[in-house]
């Protein structure tokens, strides 16, 4: 029995195909078995939908030991914080949580830490709120093009 389920590990659940690139994607629970052409066309599809076009931090080199700041929003110039969502994208939140009933469903976000054997956050990752909506008070984490204001004149 083990046997046949093994066979399917190398089988894409998109579109069927048998590939080396086959593997298990996303960074919670492995959401799926997606080869490489089809996981990019599924986090791009989450993407637009979440508004999670963020460019992803640099990687810090371990020699430089200058200060990092936290990045800015090109259009408003507010401070953000970009992490990384489920899906292997990225968003810019906001650097407030707010409650739920102050930030429509669209743009509601909460953080969660990925499970690792250390007591220490090694790797925090974005969550769109979907499905049962929080309760009124409770603290979401807006995203950033929620309260983006640019300046007077811009498009």
């Amino acid at each position: 029995m083990g046997a046949a389920r093994d066979q399917d590990t190398h089988l894409c659940h998109r579109c069927g195909v048998t590939s080396s690139t086959v593997r298990g994607r996303g960074r919670i629970d492995l959401m799926a078995r997606f080869c490489e052409a089809c996981w990019n066309v599924f986090a791009n599809e989450m993407a637009m939908a979440d508004g999670a076009t963020a460019p992803p931090r640099p990687d810090p080199c371990p020699d430089d030991v200058s200060w990092i700041e936290p990045p800015t929003c090109p259009r408003c110039g507010a401070f953000v914080r970009i992490y990384p969502t489920t899906y292997d994208r990225w968003v810019s939140l906001a650097t407030v949580e707010m409650p739920a009933k102050d930030v429509p469903e669209p743009f509601r976000w909460r953080l969660m830490r990925l499970p690792d054997l250390s007591r220490t956050p090694t790797d925090i990752v974005a969550v769109r709120v979907r499905g049962i909506d929080p309760l009124p008070g409770e603290p979401v984490v807006p995203a950033h093009r929620m309260m983006c204001v640019p300046e007077w004149g811009e498009p």
